[in-house]
């Protein structure tokens, strides 16, 4: 396809107002970001998003935290406390196509901020609010922290060791989960309001989209009525699916059905009659003997090299991988030939590696990225837009309304 076949990114034309901090809220109005909205992030004067300060590492004096959910975004350093600084975020507010926040129940509500308060003024406005258990909730109030949320949500009851303690994941999952989530809302709420003509008020809570996100674990809680256990690095309903230890380190192997599991059990194991013992040759019989089949396998996975184990599964049509560090990951070849990995040029740091938008499009791509702005990078830029007087934003600077 040529460049000239290629359209504008999805959102270009749009405008995104950002009062959200942290990750959930940063995270989806990135994914916006990336699909050509002007985002435009409201933080604090006085230390901005609390992620900016969350390290090491960080690089020209933003933590690298921060900088993994905020590219293609401006900032503008505002105090909402003060009504002047309201007044700038509804002047923003009625030409903004979408707004995210994700401040706690009644946090904006006291400044005039809040949906019915910015719906007044801009009745089309998507109006996202994000919290840790939504606005209709018995605890409504409480504050949403994405380690709570796996806790409280069931995912750390799955995850860990067989008889270890529960385990969180290695990134916060609940704020990724519901990051996107609001996003896809968002997206669904903007093309109902260019059919309808009208707004709504989105109530997008981590604790429902953790929930979503136990899938088949939660599926099996509700159908089975049995809370569902730890396997470690196996797979509850199939096997063998998980990590094993080889001659030199470790290897997954992901046996996704039986005719996988008699390839593997008689062309590698050297075992064929794994695959007709009736305990192992269907699934179902599998999971049921789960821990006499394992014991059967693990020794002979020992008498091989991971390399041998990799290339041996792959021939034979089983799904296997390495376990790789984070950086061997983002190096890989598969990596580069995505181009998941963009270098962009940041005030302070210079050149930045930051992970790339996902979302390959192929007539609309996303759009280029930009480094996540410094803090109130783009005030003067953005009231300049929005009709401030030069003396008059130089006056707002002075009370400390922006920085």
């Amino acid at each position: 396809m040529t460049n000239m076949n290629k359209g504008a990114a999805p959102l270009a034309g749009r405008r995104v107002l950002d009062l959200s901090r942290v990750l959930a809220g940063p995270w989806c109005t990135m994914v916006l970001a990336d699909l050509g909205a002007e985002v435009t992030k409201v933080e604090h004067p006085r230390g901005g998003d609390d992620t900016r300060h969350w390290g090491p590492p960080y690089t020209g004096g933003e933590s690298a935290y921060y900088l993994c959910a905020n590219r293609n975004k401006r900032s503008v350093a505002l105090d909402i406390s003060k009504p002047e600084g309201q007044r700038i975020v509804r002047d923003l507010a009625a030409q903004a196509d979408v707004l995210v926040e994700n401040y706690k129940l009644g946090g904006l509500e006291k400044f005039g901020l809040d949906y019915s308060s910015i719906a007044a003024i801009n009745p089309r406005i998507v109006y996202c609010s994000i919290s840790g258990y939504g606005r209709r909730s018995p605890i409504a109030e409480r504050p949403g922290y994405d380690y709570v949320i796996q806790a409280e949500g069931g995912l750390m009851s799955v995850t860990g060791p067989v008889d270890g303690e529960p385990m969180k994941v290695g990134v916060a999952v609940a704020d990724l989960f519901t990051g996107m989530a609001a996003a896809q809302a968002i997206l669904a709420a903007l093309i109902a309001a260019d059919r309808d003509g009208a707004g709504q008020h989105l109530d997008m809570a981590l604790y429902d989209c953790q929930l979503a996100m136990l899938a088949n674990v939660g599926s099996a809680a509700l159908v089975a009525g049995t809370e569902p256990r730890r396997y470690g690095n196996g797979h509850p309903t199939v096997v063998p699916y998980q990590l094993f230890d080889t001659l030199d380190g470790q290897v997954v192997v992901a046996v996704g059905n039986d005719a996988q599991f008699t390839a593997f059990a008689t062309r590698l194991l050297d075992r064929p009659d794994l695959a007709t013992d009736e305990r192992f040759a269907k699934n179902g019989s599998r999971v049921a003997n789960r821990d006499a089949l394992l014991a059967e396998i693990m020794p002979l996975m020992r008498r091989h090299t991971t390399e041998w184990w990799l290339a041996g599964l792959r021939s034979v049509g089983v799904p296997t991988g390495a376990v790789r560090q984070v950086g061997e990951a983002l190096a890989a070849p598969e990596a580069t030939a995505r181009d998941m990995v963009a270098t962009v040029a940041h005030p302070s740091a210079g050149e930045v590696k930051l992970v790339a938008s996902p979302l390959k499009l192929g007539r609309t791509p996303v759009v280029s990225p930009v480094a996540p702005p410094m803090l109130g990078q783009h005030s003067r830029t953005v009231l300049a837009e929005l009709g401030y007087r030069a003396d008059e934003i130089e006056a707002l600077f002075e009370t400390g309304v922006i920085a």
